[in-house]
């Protein structure tokens, strides 16, 4: 059974150059995410978020594999980060920012499949995060991307 790794089939997605600067058109793609506020090194709510992302994400890898036949290596986590006020980033006002943090889902993922290892994994432990977790098509379109390489604090001027 071959193993879809999307960081390869998505190359130009997941892997953009460093210190330049591409234009992307990324297709409406699923992804199970968490919307939350905050300072992500310090709210609860962000450990929760990337908790239930975590612990539905392999579940539903090893179901594909078992049930369907397909298997594949678990996406990046991802995030979209915003602020009301967007100084608030180049400022690191992180109590400031707002985000939605997601791992991607493939598309012969079923809506229903996806209901029924949350319910699996409610089940199994309680878990915050986990009610907070939604499956949505995001359709990003025209992006532009580059990749940073050091301290997220500065990476402010990027």
């Amino acid at each position: 059974m071959e193993k879809i790794d999307f960081r390869k089939t998505l190359k130009n997605l997941y892997r953009p150059p460093v210190e330049k600067f591409v234009q992307v058109d990324v297709p409406p793609m699923r992804y199970l995410t968490v919307e939350g506020a905050g300072n992500p090194n310090s709210v609860p709510e962000y450990r929760d978020a990337v908790e239930a992302l975590y612990s539905v994400s392999y579940p539903l890898k090893f179901a594909s594999k078992k049930e369907l036949g397909r298997d594949y290596v678990v996406p990046p986590l991802e995030g979209l980060w915003w602020a009301d006020d967007m100084n608030a980033f180049t400022q690191r006002r992180k109590d400031d920012w707002l985000w939605t943090m997601m791992i991607m889902v493939p598309e012969w993922i079923s809506p229903s499949m996806i209901e029924r290892v949350i319910a699996t994994v409610r089940d199994k432990k309680s878990m915050p995060g986990l009610e907070r977790l939604r499956a949505q098509t995001i359709a990003e379109g025209r992006s532009v991307q580059t990749m940073y390489i050091g301290s997220y604090d500065d990476e402010g001027p990027v």
